[in-house]
């Protein structure tokens, strides 16, 4: 019977195949009390266990290919980092000693209380990181397990005896290091249970350009192993048992998308202008420094946002040193061969939480609490330390300094204050850098948009948050379940202030540019330009799609269809103002 499931879709393409299902990695582990007076004998068990896995990472590393991404190599590095943290084994080894739990029941309850802990979470990409501690500890867990019931082997997936066919794996979820593997036989994509558009699993996908589909929850409960299956990686849907003419229809297509990828491939080459000679400006937003290569393959003309504080993150050891945050910013500057790269501040707090073991101010859970620049503000001597680090990397090339969530005038000027203190100290030690380095302001508190004046007379040029900026205006924690489905980028009140802030720097003759995920967004391209929009940063594999439409576009026709769209409270009329402007 043909039926079709529907997920999120995260690397474009049409795969058919049939199913290689891996069953579910967490596996049903025994829980059973520890003979008394053994409870150090099972310790070791757990510790054997993870020194196992580790030499298998490590393993793994050591025998990448040459053409593997080079996010391979990053995620085995921090999959090596989770298993090397103390602080994943001191809580299970804690519960064998002191509660006589076997080695996988204690894992397991530790990794479910961790992962409770990162459901909380609300940034997309932060919270696809308890995938990794999960797959991490499932690892551990194959290795404490004596047998693998109802688990296929990899030497049987691709045997004489299996599908025959372009095989299309269907996951609970996927390490990407177990996608690495994959890639060593013919298989044209995959489709998992968990994930998101920034998992691990997701990146790999598409940096390796095979069509994929995340999220489909139950999907390996629901297709069997050899079932026919078709993906859709644009509308993110899976059609399991096709028949014969839905299988022709869908062959059209993927031989169109294959042609529709070559052509949008030439894009690159063109200059990226609008029908009326209008000069737009494409960036990259990355979050590791080897994204930048993938950046400039795809055209991006810089890094239009680097996530800084990704080098902070998952550490129980000591925060990143002033040399260590050189070298990666220093990494970002030489990849872009001269390009501007904008190095964000740590932006922590609400959902991005530092590791436990550093002497640090404890930013708290709530979205309107100690975070970004706020938190830095209340550790000077971290933030003169990146402050320095970013500076001498501007030795290099454009590096400039951008500082999230601003407000406050006071904010703005300590900030100003510590990053002339941080010139001076480099002077002082006869260290290079760029004296006359550009700062930015993101623009991402509805009070920064409006009071912009305060911004543009300080700062030599802004970016607009508009993921915080849609959080904060509509008074909505995108964490919350309950009140997610009323973020919306198209209230009139966000369109407003868009213009408003867009329009106010074009007037100073300040650059403004988008780096939220409206910025990434073809649909949105045509609305961004009509508001005045000529800087765009997004993730790169969004590039060439947002520059097929802006070299569609007429961005005079544009602005004078848009007020019509800004003048539009009630719904309907909004529909009618969108659907002319796209026109």
């Amino acid at each position: 019977m043909t039926f079709a499931l529907h997920g999120i879709p995260v690397s474009n393409g049409i795969a058919i195949g049939k199913a290689v299902l891996i069953s579910r990695a967490a596996l049903e582990v025994s829980h059973h009390l520890v003979e008394l007076g053994k409870e150090e004998v099972e310790a070791k068990r757990l510790l054997d266990a993870f020194e196992q896995v580790r030499q298998e990472l490590t393993k793994l590393r050591q025998g990448l290919p040459k053409d593997a991404p080079q996010e391979m190599a990053a995620f085995l590095d921090v999959h090596g980092m989770i298993l090397a943290d103390p602080a994943l084994t001191e809580k299970p080894l804690k519960l064998i000693r002191t509660q006589r739990l076997n080695a996988a029941w204690a894992l397991t309850t530790e990794l479910n209380d961790l992962l409770e802990q990162f459901s909380e979470i609300e940034d997309a990409y932060l919270k696809e990181r308890a995938n990794d501690i999960r797959q991490v500890a499932e690892r551990v867990l194959k290795a404490l397990s004596v047998q693998q019931k109802n688990t296929l082997n990899e030497s049987d997936l691709f045997s004489p005896s299996g599908v025959g066919v372009d095989a299309i794996i269907v996951a609970h979820d996927i390490a990407p290091h177990d996608m690495l593997r994959f890639k060593e036989h013919a298989f044209t994509g995959f489709v998992t249970d968990l994930g998101g558009k920034t998992s691990h699993t997701a990146i790999v996908a598409r940096s390796m350009e095979i069509p994929a589909v995340v999220g489909v929850r139950h999907a390996s409960e629901m297709i069997r192993h050899g079932d026919w299956l078709v993906i859709d990686g644009v509308h993110g849907v899976v059609v399991v048992s096709p028949d014969e003419q839905l299988l022709a229809q869908y062959r059209l297509l993927q031989a169109k998308a294959i042609q529709e990828t070559h052509k949008l491939l030439e894009l690159k080459y063109s200059p990226t202008a609008t029908v009326d000679q209008v000069a737009i400006e494409l960036l990259a937003n990355i979050e590791l420094p080897e994204d930048a290569t993938q950046a400039i393959d795809l055209g991006a003309i810089g890094v239009g946002l680097f996530r800084s504080e990704f080098l902070f993150m998952d550490r129980h050891q000591a925060l990143p040193d002033e040399e260590q945050q050189y070298q990666e910013y220093r990494r970002v500057v030489d990849l872009m061969h001269g390009l501007p790269v904008n190095i964000r501040t740590i932006d922590v707090g609400a959902d991005k939480a530092l590791g436990a073991s550093a002497d640090v101010s404890q930013t708290g859970t709530s979205p309107l609490g100690l975070r970004a620049i706020r938190w830095s503000l209340t550790e000077p001597e971290i933030f003169l330390t990146q402050l320095r680090a970013i500076l001498r990397a501007s030795a290099h090339g454009q590096a400039r300094i951008m500082i999230p969530m601003l407000a406050h005038v006071r904010e703005i000027d300590e900030t100003l204050r510590l990053i002339e203190k941080a010139k001076q100290q480099l002077h002082q030690r006869g260290q290079a850098f760029n004296p006359n380095i550009q700062v930015g302001a993101m623009i991402e508190v509805p009070a920064a948009a409006l009071v912009l004046p305060l911004f543009i007379n300080r700062f030599d040029y802004l970016s607009i948050g508009t993921n915080d900026l849609i959080q904060y205006t509509l008074a909505i924690d995108r964490a919350d379940h309950a009140v997610a489905h009323l973020y919306d980028p198209l209230h009139p009140a966000i369109l407003n202030l868009l213009f408003s802030i867009i329009d106010q720097a074009k007037r100073a003759n300040i650059p403004v540019a988008v780096c939220g995920e409206m910025a990434g967004d073809p649909t949105m391209t045509k609305l961004l330009l009509g508001l005045g929009l000529t800087d765009f940063s997004m993730h790169f594999s969004q590039l060439l799609l947002v520059k097929r439409e802006i070299l569609k576009a007429d961005v005079g026709l544009l602005k004078s269809r848009v007020m019509a769209v800004l003048q539009a409270i009630e719904p309907e009329d909004q529909a009618q103002a969108l659907e002319k402007l796209m026109a």
